[in-house]
């Protein structure tokens, strides 16, 4: 059995499949390219950053006039110059990420950051959120490097405002949505006017989501549009510093609430982890949800330094 390969080579494969895809060289559903994602978990993430970084590499190459050279020059120096991007900055967790030119911002632990572009445009960033933007005469550009933003876009018909999550492009000229990036894609929620996304590559595929409406994005499929203005207001109350359940089981409470703070909350008992709460409660206030949960289900708290694990009362 081969050994795990490094950070390091993961990330130089990446960026040699990320220039193939943007030379056309390689197409995004090739079989090639899906075995080598399937090969490490690792792989799918280190090829958004590169993607990410290469749109970059490829303005400044066409502000600075250029020209390009055979395919397998471009390869080769496309690929150092890829290599040199990922190397800028590393997150607040310490794992190395690639952070755009232009501005950029970034969000720690439980942090929720509203952000006045220069445009009139409002950006909100969630928990461990990175940002970049740079805004043109002719374009708005945003790259979400990681976590979750909210856009309240001010209408600008000459400059579209474009946000890219790995493959992922979310087009506004002036609305309202959000966009969480994972690492196969993004989730899209409209709270105002109508957007366009897609995946790179796959521009025939593009979808409109309007208002009330959210679309999981996956880069390989089309994206799924479902109206749900409801479940959208509820998720997005993090801009507010809440969390909101509406008949959310604790296990998927649970997990909300430890995006946003070190001291993590711990079921103990999988049958508790099934029912289902209703409440607005602080993110950032993992104790007084526990002892909701605890007058709520008759549940016992056990409060540690670091740890509040949450089970039943009293043992079978």
């Amino acid at each position: 059995m081969d050994s795990p390969k490094s950070a390091r080579e993961i990330a130089e494969e990446a960026a040699e499949w990320a220039t193939r895809l943007d030379t056309g060289s390689v197409q995004a559903g090739d079989a090639r390219l899906r075995e080598w994602l399937a090969g490490d978990a690792r792989r799918s993430g280190a090829l958004l950053r590169a993607e990410a970084a290469l749109s970059f590499v490829d303005r400044g190459r066409a502000l600075a006039g250029v020209i390009e050279r055979p395919e397998r020059e471009i390869v080769a120096g496309r690929r150092r110059l890829i290599l040199g991007g990922l190397a800028l900055a590393a997150s607040a967790t310490g794992i190395a990420v690639w952070l755009p030119l232009g501005r950029h911002y970034r969000t720690g632990l439980g942090e929720v950051r509203a952000i006045d572009l220069a445009d009139g445009s409002l950006v909100s960033l969630n928990t461990q959120s990175v940002v970049g933007v740079t805004l043109r005469p002719e374009l708005r550009e945003i790259t979400l490097v990681q976590g979750e933003a909210w856009f309240n876009v001010a209408h600008d018909a000459r400059r579209p405002f474009i946000v890219s999550a790995g493959r992922i492009r979310v087009r506004a000229v002036g609305t309202a949505f959000s966009v969480r990036r994972h690492d196969d894609g993004a989730d899209v929620q409209v709270t105002e006017g109508v957007v366009e996304t897609w995946t790179v590559g796959e521009e025939n595929r593009q979808v409109r989501v309007a208002a009330g409406s959210k679309a999981r994005v996956n880069e390989y499929e089309t994206a799924r549009v479902t109206p749900a203005p409801q479940e959208i207001e509820r998720s997005l109350a993090w801009r507010d510093g809440h969390i909101v359940l509406e008949g959310e089981t604790l296990d998927q409470a649970v997990a909300q609430f430890n995006r946003y703070n070190a001291r993590k909350l711990v079921i103990t008992d999988p049958v508790l982890a099934d029912e289902r709460l209703v409440g607005q409660f602080e993110a950032r206030e993992p104790e007084t949800f526990a002892a909701a949960v605890a007058t709520t289900l008759g549940a016992k708290v056990n409060a540690e330094s670091s740890v509040i694990r949450i089970g039943r009362q009293h043992a079978p």
